[in-house]
C-alpha cells in the first residue's frame, strides 16, 4: 500500500459525494471525497477513478457482490476515535492463507486499518518512519524490538469494494515482510514504485465489538499474539512463592509439640494381656494430632504389642491405634545382627480439643531360640524376670502440631496449577512459531515473545 495522505486536525471534513457508476448506472457515495481516488461500485464491483471530477472506469466487472462482515458505512469508536469502514479488500498469498483488510476513515485523523485473520482483529497504522534494523536481522521501532517472523511474502488482492486512497485493481501483488512482538507487528509491503510499513496492534476482544463484529479465538494463534498463560504464569508464580513461604512459616511456627502425659508400665513376665489407663489428658487446639511414643528399654529378642485408645470423656468418642515394638539380635556366620526397635511411635490426626483418657491394651512376648531352652522371660541374658529388673513400657503422650507430612504434601500441590500453564503456554507458543518461516526454534524462543509487552 502506498503513504497514506497526509491529513490534520485542521483540515476540512470532507462532505460525501454522489456520482454515477458508467458501468451498471448505480449510486456511488464516496465519504471521503477529496481523498479517495478509487473506488469499487458497491452494485457491480466495477473499480473507478474519482480523482478527477470527469469519472473514470478503471475495471469493469459484473458480478454478484460480497457482503464483508463489517458493511461500508458503518462506525466504530477504536483507542477513542470514531472510524467509518469505507473500503475492503481480501487479501491471500497467492490463493492460499487468505485474510481481509477494512480501510477506516476518520476526517481529522486520516486513515487506518482493521485486518482480520481467522477472526483475530488488529489495528492498522501507516509509519511515517522506516524502523531500523539490527545486525541480527530483528528490527527496532519507537525503542522496541520486532523479531522476523514472515519472510519474502506475496500479498495479492481478490477482492475489492469501496473507496480507497490509491489505485487498487483485483491483482494487485506486493512482496511483504512481518515483525513481531508481544500484541503488535510491523509490516513491511513493497512493489517497483514504492515500500510502505504498518504498525498492527493486536485488538482485545471487547475493542473490535464496536463494529459489531463477535470475535473469535483462532488457532494456530496468530504471528503477534500473546499467550494467554504467559502473564498468568508469572502472576501464579508469586503467589505460589508468598503461598510456599507462608506454610514454611506456619509449619515452623505450629509445628512444636509438647507432653501432656507420661506414665510407666511394668510388663509382666508371664506375657498375660493386661491394660492401664492414663487420665486427665487436656488437648486445648480446635484440631490437633496426638503423638503416642512407646519405648520399652531393655526389650531384647522379644516384642510387646500395644492397642491404644483414646476415649473422649465429654462425647465418649474414641479414637484408637495400635502397634507394636520389637527387638531381635544376634550372631551368624556373618557375625553379630540386630533388627526392629525399642521405640514406636503411633499418631492420631485431627482430635479436637477436650478431655481424654488413654486405655492402653499391651502384652509382652519374649522369642526363644529353638536350639536353647528358656522360659517365658528367662534369666539367662537379658535378666528381665527378676525383680531388679523387671521390664517396663514407658508411654509418652504429646499434644501434636503441623504434620510434616501435610506439609510436605500442600508443597507438592502448589506447583501443579504452575506446571499446567507451563504446559498451555509452551503448547501456544510452539503453536505459534510453527506458523512462522523463519524458522525460530529452542526452548528459550517460546518465551521470548511473551518477555515483555507494549
Amino acid at each position: 500500500m502506498p503513504p497514506e495522505p497526509v491529513t490534520s486536525a485542521a483540515a476540512v471534513a470532507p462532505a460525501v459525494r454522489a456520482l454515477t457508476c458508467p458501468n451498471c448506472g448505480g449510486t456511488v457515495n464516496l465519504r471521503a471525497a477529496g481523498y479517495t481516488v478509487t473506488v469499487a461500485c458497491q452494485y457491480c464491483g466495477s473499480v473507478l477513478d474519482v480523482a478527477d471530477p470527469a469519472v473514470k472506469l478503471l475495471d469493469r466487472y459484473n458480478h454478484a457482490l460480497e457482503e464483508p462482515e463489517i458493511s461500508l458505512g458503518t462506525r466504530g469508536t477504536l483507542r477513542g476515535v470514531e472510524w467509518e469502514a469505507i473500503g475492503y479488500l481480501r487479501r491471500s498469498e497467492g490463493g492460499y492463507y487468505p485474510w481481509e483488510e477494512y480501510l477506516l476513515f476518520n476526517p481529522y485523523h486520516g486513515y487506518r486499518w482493521l485486518v482480520n485473520v481467522r477472526g483475530g482483529w488488529s489495528f492498522g497504522e501507516m509509519l511515517t518512519s522506516i524502523p531500523d534494523t539490527s545486525r541480527f536481522g530483528d528490527l527496532n521501532f519507537d525503542g522496541k524490538a520486532y523479531s522476523p517472523f514472515f519472510r519474502n511474502g506475496h500479498a495479492r488482492v481478490d477482492y475489492v469494494l469501496g473507496e480507497f486512497y490509491w489505485r487498487v485493481t483485483v491483482g494487485e501483488t506486493v512482496d511483504t515482510d512481518d515483525f513481531v512482538r508481544p500484541g503488535t507487528m510491523l509490516s513491511r509491503e513493497a512493489n517497483a514504485n514504492e515500500v510502505s510499513w504498518t504498525r498492527n496492534e493486536l485488538l482485545e476482544p471487547g475493542e473490535i465489538r464496536a463494529f459489531g463484529v463477535r470475535p473469535e479465538k483462532p488457532w494456530p494463534p496468530l504471528p503477534h499474539q500473546r499467550s494467554p498463560y504467559a502473564g498468568w504464569f508469572g502472576t501464579a508464580g508469586k503467589v505460589a512463592l508468598g503461598a510456599v513461604a507462608f506454610l514454611l512459616v506456619f509449619f515452623f511456627v505450629f509445628s512444636s509439640s509438647q507432653v501432656v502425659a507420661r506414665a510407666t508400665l511394668p510388663i509382666a513376665a508371664d506375657e498375660r494381656d493386661q491394660n492401664a489407663t492414663v487420665s486427665g489428658i487436656t488437648l486445648t487446639r480446635p484440631w490437633q494430632s496426638v503423638e503416642i511414643r512407646a519405648q520399652v528399654p531393655r526389650l531384647e529378642n522379644g516384642w510387646v504389642d500395644l492397642d491404644y485408645s483414646l476415649v473422649n470423656r465429654a462425647t465418649q468418642q474414641s479414637y484408637v491405634a495400635s502397634g507394636a515394638a520389637e527387638r531381635y539380635s544376634g550372631s551368624d556366620s556373618d557375625g553379630p545382627w540386630t533388627e526392629g526397635s525399642r521405640t514406636r511411635t503411633m499418631t492420631i490426626a485431627s482430635v479436637p480439643a477436650g478431655t481424654y483418657d488413654l486405655v492402653i491394651e499391651f502384652d509382652g512376648k519374649r522369642w526363644v531360640d529353638p536350639a536353647v531352652s528358656i522360659s517365658s522371660w528367662g534369666t539367662n541374658t537379658s535378666g528381665w524376670a527378676d525383680a531388679d529388673n523387671q521390664p517396663q513400657l514407658e508411654v509418652e503422650v504429646r499434644q501434636g502440631g503441623v504434620s510434616g507430612g501435610n506439609l510436605l504434601f500442600a508443597l507438592i500441590l502448589i506447583p501443579l496449577p504452575l506446571l499446567l500453564a507451563l504446559w498451555r503456554h509452551v503448547r501456544f507458543e510452539q503453536a505459534r512459531q510453527d506458523e512462522s518461516d523463519v524458522g525460530r526454534s529452542g526452548m528459550a524462543a517460546l518465551f521470548t515473545s511473551n518477555s515483555d509487552d507494549d
